[in-house]
C-alpha cells in the first residue's frame, strides 16, 4: 500500500506560532508528536509528546533519581505560565528531531523502518513538483500498526 493511501491530514504548527497554542493543539487532538513547519511551510521538526512534557516541568523533576518525589501536583499549577510569550521555536527542545519525510509513493516497510530508526511516532509525507514542495499529511505509528495487523 503506497503512502498516499496511508497519509492523513495531521495538525501542525509553525515555528512562529505561540507555544501555548501548540501545547493546546497537542492536548486537544491527543497527538503522539508535534509536527512543526518552518516559515517556508516545510517540515521543520517532529517532537514526541514525551519531549514536550519535559519542556513543561521544572528541571529538578527530570533528574534521576527524581527529587520530585518530595513534591506533589500542586507544584505544577504554574506550568502553563512557562509557555507564555514563547514561540514554538523557543519552546522546542534544544536538540530538535529532524522530521522524517517520505514521498507519496513510499512503501509501508520503508515508513516502518524510518519510524523505528528515528524513534518518532509519525512521518511527514511531502509532495514534490519540480522545485515546489508541500506537506501532504502524515502517517502515524497507530495508522501503520492498523495496516500491519489489520484493523477497522
Amino acid at each position: 500500500m503506497p503512502t498516499y493511501e496511508l497519509a492523513e491530514p495531521y495538525p501542525y504548527v509553525s515555528t512562529d506560532d505561540a507555544a501555548t497554542d501548540a501545547a493546546r493543539l497537542s492536548a486537544e487532538h491527543q497527538l503522539p508528536a508535534l509536527l512543526v513547519v518552518g516559515r517556508d511551510d516545510q517540515p521543520y521538526a517532529v517532537v514526541p509528546g514525551s519531549q514536550l512534557l519535559g519542556r513543561l516541568v521544572p528541571e529538578y523533576a527530570l533528574q534521576d533519581p527524581p527529587p520530585a518525589a518530595r513534591f506533589d501536583d500542586r507544584d505544577l499549577d504554574d506550568v502553563s505560565d512557562r509557555l507564555v510569550g514563547l514561540t514554538v521555536a523557543e519552546w522546542l527542545p534544544r536538540h530538535r528531531f529532524r522530521p522524517p519525510t517520505v514521498g507519496p509513493a513510499a512503501s509501508v516497510l520503508h515508513i516502518t523502518a524510518l519510524m523505528q530508526r528515528t524513534h518518532t511516532p509519525l512521518v511527514a509525507v511531502v509532495g514534490r513538483d519540480g522545485d515546489r514542495t508541500w506537506l501532504v499529511g502524515a502517517v502515524t505509528a497507530a495508522r501503520l500498526m492498523e495496516r500491519l495487523i489489520g484493523g477497522t
